[in-house]
């Protein structure tokens, strides 16, 4: 197998872990999140801000961008079909995002070690603008997503 059939091999099934995980999540469904992008350790998703998703401040909740990049995190620390929960998380709000927004999370793993993962993801808009930052720590437990 080549390195090009190997990333390939791997993508596909990230790709076939993430459809599994989000069929079976309604939250995020109902908050009408896509998954746009997914490779080993690597996530992206996609979700337009509705008037229901606002804050008393007219911006967006915070605890749904939080969301967003909850979901993303799993999405890529999943990746692997290893069952992986998040340990520990952070979030840093940069700026506020309005209603009919496009925000986009890119969830990327800077590290894996044994068990342990750190993930970094970054919330855009649709105009590149940097809305949050977020870590996350994650633990892999016992279990897959699919069975292969």
């Amino acid at each position: 197998m080549t390195v090009t059939e190997s990333k390939q091999t791997a993508n596909d099934l990230a790709r076939k872990c993430a459809e599994e995980m989000l069929k079976n999540d309604p939250c995020s469904t109902a908050l009408g999140m896509q998954l746009t992008d997914i490779g080993e350790g690597y996530a992206q998703m996609q979700m337009c801000i509705r008037k229901d998703m606002l804050n008393g401040h007219g911006i967006t909740h915070g605890g749904l961008i939080f969301t967003l990049t909850d979901s993303c995190f799993a999405c890529a620390c999943n990746s692997r079909n290893q069952s992986t929960v998040a340990q520990s998380c952070v979030i840093d709000f940069i700026r506020p995002s309005y209603r009919d927004d496009v925000l986009t999370a890119n969830a990327k793993e800077t590290s894996l070690a044994g068990k342990n993962g750190i993930y970094d993801i970054v919330v855009t808009n649709q105009n590149g603008e940097t809305i949050a930052h977020f870590r996350g720590k994650s633990r892999a437990i016992r279990g897959t997503i699919i069975n292969n």
